[in-house]
């Protein structure tokens, strides 16, 4: 209730009190309570009639052409704007957003997402008239009289807008409630256009103290003393005070009302609970001392006891910083969490139609992103995945059963595993390591780490096979190499052998070969460069002359599992995602996953031939017991599904690698040390692969279909987009003459990605090696030809051979 008004004397002294602290805060206009008039017409014609008013103030004054337009236009969208519907408006009102929930493919949940928003609602009785006296004295001091609306607010807000400013500014409680609850805070004409048509309908609904007791439940007061958001006058008396809403004294209940305005900046406390600086301290303290002296003004305190309560230090009641108790999340929960902070980023960006010009400036990102955080947190959002439960859940017991195997006594080897639909790239399941409770670390989703040999198919041999420079039965040097620096080219301490073909240099996984290979690569058009761009791989340097034994790229275990789907899926690149949809708690959709148009990396051709090499390589078993164990483990599994893949390892054993692809899914697995320590020679011939056996026979268990038992890759010899060439298997080459002998012998058919076919042979017909290489490899192939042909015949071209690159090395051997 309000005093007895003092005497003129102390009338005069508030006036000049006033006019002081009007021009300090900036904020609310002269009173004016307009009771009458707002009583008895209705919003829109009290509106409408102060726009006309001014409409001919900007006429006489010679104001714009565009001003009048605009206040014309939007006196017609309050005319036009529907009274909404008492029911449905009420529901949303008094919304309070329930709990958002991280969603399995099939539905079932994984998690509620964890809030730091602590809202507690309260009804009227439990909130201290203290309050709600410093909230309508500082933020709509017409609140027990008006309408909804201030119409003489409204239209100062409506020139400013027109004249270049904003329409925001004058809003009353009950607006602001609207726009909290149901409108949002867009700047436009229509949504301030409906705000005072909602405002005026929703006094006529409710009470003047439900419509005040809603706003104090549902506005945000900043932070308590452990750092959590609160929300509800309830929870901010309890978090920064320590009491209940109806115990707050005046001076507590002034600084509790002016946080609405400012909740962060005005909050004692930061982010992490502890109790912000004496500077930064005083905003809120200057704001709450803003609070008593409009409590004064409008005679709810007296002179004494305002003088009274704005001496005393306030800072004194603030709770001391406390703990929040925190809830333990999985690596899943985290990766979707992550995600889908990022999904309802790009979504509130694009609805504020924010441009890439505002998005440069770091605080308007951060903005947004904390604002996306807030949302995911607190608005009730549904978040579906595209994890595979059953499967997801069978590589959580098959890590905790079976990744002791991988523990080589050379300290805590962790794993990191992605299983992926070829044709989408929905992440199926993954492992994020051995334990989240003991390293939370993702070693499927972050960290890059050098895939050693696994690099090869990717970057040398498919792009090879899709530019024409080789086939499935081409030669390859493995003589002994070094790079531009001097330094030996190393596989497993061998310093090489002779020429191979390419099905031994790919099982077996030699270096040399890679390595010439990749030469030969470069030299063509782009290089590799189109290819591993196309797929996200991040190379900065691709003349590094050991990229493609694993030097120089470090992907992370779901792009590298990604670029083997690639292969799998007929060269054509999906890039993966694990959220397929996000819907609010209104059944709106957020953001819905859409399958993009399938980018084709390499040709359907090359995706044959690799993926037949690939068979072979798994089955040769030269780098890897993974087959083996798998037969020993699942005989039906091993000989059904058709698994192709390619190991990769590191300099002393610092990563091992096995990328298994099958028709529909691929596999991909690392494991590692996570300070890069070396591991023993047994890591990943004998460790990994027993532990992938394991993690394939658990995932085929819990979900049968998933590696499309029964399926089979194409077959190169019966794929129409495969030229079938009959060459010589011991240049890889179509037979013909070479310094006028003819070149005969046993024949295989070659398999190429190109027309064209396989050359006919020449006299350097492998890929790689010197003029030395080239004498001994003849003297094998053709003991007649003599040393005078040899040399001859080395000045002529090569098909496919490749000289050394001057380029810098970064050295990495692997299998």
């Amino acid at each position: 209730m309000k005093k007895d008004n003092p005497g003129s004397q102390d009338k005069m002294r508030r006036r000049l009190e006033h006019k002081v602290q009007t021009k300090r805060e900036n904020s609310n206009d002269g009173k004016q309570k307009n009771n009458d008039l707002k009583r008895t017409l209705s919003t829109t014609f009290t509106v409408i009639r102060g726009l006309l008013i001014v409409f001919g103030v900007v006429l006489i004054l010679g104001g714009t052409f565009g001003a009048a337009a605009g206040i014309g236009y939007f006196a017609r969208l309050i005319e036009k704007t529907d009274t909404p519907n008492r029911a449905k408006m009420l529901a949303e009102i008094n919304d309070i957003h329930g709990v958002s929930s991280l969603k399995y493919s099939n539905g079932q949940t994984i998690s509620d997402i964890s809030s730091d928003l602590v809202r507690v609602s309260v009804d009227s009785n439990s909130i201290s008239q203290n309050v709600k006296n410093a909230l309508i004295a500082t933020e709509d001091d017409t609140f027990e009289t008006n309408a909804g609306v201030v119409p003489k607010a409204v239209v100062r807000g409506i020139i400013g807008s027109v004249g270049g400013g904003t329409t925001s500014g004058g809003s009353t409680l009950t607006q602001q409630l609207i726009k909290q609850q149901i409108l949002g805070d867009s700047v436009t004409f229509q949504r301030k256009a409906s705000e005072i048509v909602y405002a005026r309908a929703l006094t006529k609904y409710l009470s003047k103290d439900e419509i005040l007791t809603d706003y104090l439940n549902v506005s945000p007061f900043g932070r308590n003393n452990k750092g959590q958001n609160i929300a509800g006058v309830q929870a901010a008396a309890q978090g920064i005070f320590g009491k209940s809403a109806k115990d707050l004294t005046v001076p507590e209940a002034a600084f509790i009302a002016g946080l609405p305005q400012s909740p962060i900046v005005y909050s004692p406390y930061a982010s992490d609970g502890s109790l912000k600086s004496k500077a930064n301290l005083s905003y809120g303290i200057n704001r709450q001392k803003i609070v008593l002296f409009n409590l004064y003004r409008n005679d709810y305190i007296s002179k004494a006891d305002y003088d009274k309560y704005v001496a005393y230090d306030i800072s004194k009641e603030f709770l001391q910083p406390a703990a929040a108790s925190e809830k333990s999340h999985g690596y899943l929960y985290n990766v979707v969490y992550n995600q889908a902070v990022e999904e309802i980023y790009n979504y509130l960006v694009k609805k504020d139609n924010v441009s890439a010009t505002d998005l440069g400036n770091d605080s308007t990102k951060a903005a947004y992103k904390a604002q996306a955080e807030q949302d995911l947190q607190n608005k009730g959002y549904t978040v579906k995945t595209t994890i595979n439960q059953a499967v997801y859940n069978a590589m959580q017991n098959a890590v905790a059963n079976y990744g002791s195997v991988l523990q080589d006594g050379t300290g805590t080897v962790q794993p990191g595993n992605v299983l992926m639909d070829n044709s989408t790239g929905a992440v199926l399941g993954f492992v994020g390591g051995l334990d989240y409770s003991t390293n939370q670390f993702n070693h499927a989703f972050s960290g890059g780490r050098s895939p050693g040999s696994s690099i090869k198919p990717l970057i040398a041999y498919g792009p090879a096979i899709d530019m024409g420079l080789m086939g499935s039965a081409t030669i390859l040097s493995n003589y002994p190499a070094k790079y531009s620096t001097g330094q030996d080219i190393e596989h497993v301490g061998s310093k090489g052998t002779k020429m191979m073909t390419f099905t031994e240099a790919l099982d077996v996984s030699y270096n040399i070969p890679a390595f010439w290979t990749y030469q030969a690569v470069l030299k063509k058009d782009q290089g590799a460069k189109p290819y591993m761009t196309k797929m996200g791989y991040n190379i900065s340097n691709y003349s590094i002359e050991s990229l493609p034994l694993g030097g120089g790229v470090d992907p992370t275990v779901v792009q590298h599992t990604n670029g083997y789907a690639t292969m799998a899926n007929g060269g054509k690149y999906v890039p993966y995602y694990i959220i397929q949809s996000i819907t609010d708690d209104q059944g709106n959709v957020i953001y819905q996953h859409s399958n993009p148009t399938p980018v084709q990396v390499y040709s359907e051709a090359t995706s044959t031939i690799m993926e037949s090499m690939l068979q072979g390589a798994i089955k040769a078993q030269k780098t890897s017991k993974f087959y083996s164990d798998l037969q020993s483990l699942n005989p039906t599994l091993a000989s059904n599904v058709a698994w192709a893949g390619k190991t990769g390892t590191t300099d002393n054993y610092t990563d091992v690698w096995l990328m298994l692809s099958t028709p529909t899914v691929t596999l991909g697995g690392w494991a590692g040390h996570d300070d890069n320590s070396a591991m023993t020679s047994n890591a990943g011939y004998i460790n990994n692969a027993s532990y992938m056996a394991n993690l394939v026979n658990a995932i085929n268990a819990a979900d049968p279909t998933v590696f499309g038992s029964g399926k089979q890759f194409k077959d190169p010899s019966t794929d129409p987009n495969v030229t079938k060439s009959t060459v010589l298997e011991s240049t890889g080459e179509k037979p013909g003459k070479v310094n006028g002998k003819d070149i005969t012998g046993k024949t295989v058919t070659s398999f190429w990605a190109t027309k064209a076919g396989a050359p006919t042979t020449t006299y350097k017909f492998a890929i790689g090696g010197s003029d030395a290489n080239y004498v001994d490899a003849w003297s094998s192939i053709l003991p007649s030809m003599t040393a005078s042909d040899t040399s001859s015949a080395t000045t002529g071209s090569s098909s496919g051979s490749s000289s050394k690159s001057s380029s810098s090395t970064s050295s990495s051997s692997s299998n």
